[in-house]
């Protein structure tokens, strides 16, 4: 018997699916709505971040196995759901689920030994990084840098060496390591359940439209504050899956493949972002000083540095492990684990030898530390005429150097 086709009305909805939530976007559109959930965040008084989270959950580790105490770490740090930035990572995680499971993506996958190893290292690593620079990829370069600060260059300075260090390093591991390189078996995900991908995915977008819904009526003002940190979490891990966006890959694969479509993505971003934000900052709806952090320039440059060479080993930095992980990824669970665990004990370490202790006794109104100060362009430059500017020629200047090495390839290191 012929097969039959779907009504002509029913194809079209089906190839719209398709289209939205099976086939991946134009890692261009995945910038453009991350930065306008980005601009709803900071229109609310409410900075995007990951790193704060992440060492949430370190703190919290630290504290259940004893080192808290000796660390200096507060005994009780409260819910990962009432700390802003955890919740934001976790509703992140399940946006990328639920764009996983639309596409049906969501696949667990168990990577060879090895990459247990460079998991944790990669992730001790981020988490030193992370702590000197004073956030991640996203803390440390993207809000800075959106946030008119050099601190972000800085820290973009230091993830481009560490990207070309790291992937040498890890070329050569390559080359002279046998140990754990075959790949397990492959985890079988039985037919019926994968069919079902979809319907499971409607029940966790559901379920967490009902739990914002839930807070925002809540008569505990905590809860309704945080309520749309919820929906911008989900969406963001939502945007972020659906164009495959990853900042890890931004720094990465000019030195890989001399591919610079994620690197424009990100410059796109913030090119849109930058005259944006300058308008809230000047109209005084958030502090600009609220994601700078006092790292510029000495923490900024050594934390990108390695935070560079770790992303390398782990195979995503912070937000990019997280969407990741969300896609079913062992590898991005262990080096998130490593991540959490290594940045608060980096933080707090850093914090004990007053390497990061914001000096009391300094005149100047923005903080100060050992390993730099909170630097805001139009403060330095009277003015945001000069730093849009000098914004505008330094993703030029990227730009340039990434389209020049896709057509030459000179920066590429394979």
């Amino acid at each position: 018997m012929p097969i039959k086709s779907s009504p002509p009305w029913l194809a079209g909805f089906q190839s719209d699916y398709e289209k939205f939530f099976v086939k991946k976007w134009s890692s261009y559109l995945g910038a453009v709505l991350l930065m306008m959930a980005i601009m709803g965040l900071m229109i609310n008084g409410m900075v995007w971040g990951v790193f704060g989270g992440v060492k949430f959950w370190g703190d919290w580790f630290n504290n259940f196995i004893g080192l808290g105490p000796w660390l200096g770490l507060p005994g009780d740090r409260g819910s990962v759901l009432l700390h802003s930035m955890s919740l934001m990572n976790i509703t992140l995680v399940l946006g990328a689920f639920f764009a996983a499971l639309l596409s049906r993506q969501f696949s667990p996958s168990r990577p060879p030994k090895l990459e247990y190893v460079w998991a944790a290292t990669g992730g001790i690593l981020m988490g030193i990084g992370a702590a000197l620079a004073g956030g991640c990829t996203t803390g440390g370069f993207f809000n800075p840098v959106l946030h008119a600060s050099p601190a972000g260059w800085a820290m973009c300075l230091g993830l481009l060496a560490g990207a070309a260090l790291g992937f040498k390093m890890l070329l050569w591991t390559m080359e002279n390591i046998e140990w754990g390189t075959q790949a397990p078996a492959t985890i079988k995900v039985p037919t019926p359940l994968v069919r079902a991908y979809p319907l499971l995915g409607w029940i966790v977008a559901f379920g967490v439209l009902a739990w914002a819904i839930q807070w925002t009526y809540s008569e505990s003002a905590p809860l309704v504050y945080r309520a749309p940190i919820v929906l911008s979490g989900f969406a963001i891990g939502f945007i972020m899956h659906r164009s495959r966006l990853c900042f890890a890959r931004a720094f990465r694969e000019p030195f890989v493949t001399g591919e610079g479509e994620m690197t424009k993505a990100v410059i796109l971003a913030l090119a849109i972002g930058l005259p944006l934000a300058s308008l809230l900052f000047q109209k005084k709806v958030i502090d600009p000083y609220s994601a700078i952090p006092a790292t510029f320039w000495i923490g900024s440059l050594t934390g990108g540095l390695i935070f560079g060479v770790g992303m390398i080993f782990a195979g995503g930095c912070a937000s990019g492990s997280l969407w990741r992980m969300g896609e079913g990824h062992l590898k991005l669970w262990v080096s998130m684990f490593f991540f959490a665990w290594a940045g608060s004990t980096a933080s707090a370490l850093l914090k004990r030898f007053n390497l990061t202790s914001v000096d009391e006794e300094s005149s100047d109104n923005f903080e100060r530390t050992a390993l730099g100060f909170q630097a805001y362009m139009p403060d330095m430059f009277s003015g945001w005429g000069l730093t849009l500017l000098i914004s505008a020629m330094l993703l030029l200047l990227w730009y340039g150097l990434v389209r020049y090495n896709e057509s030459t390839e000179k920066f590429t290191l394979m």
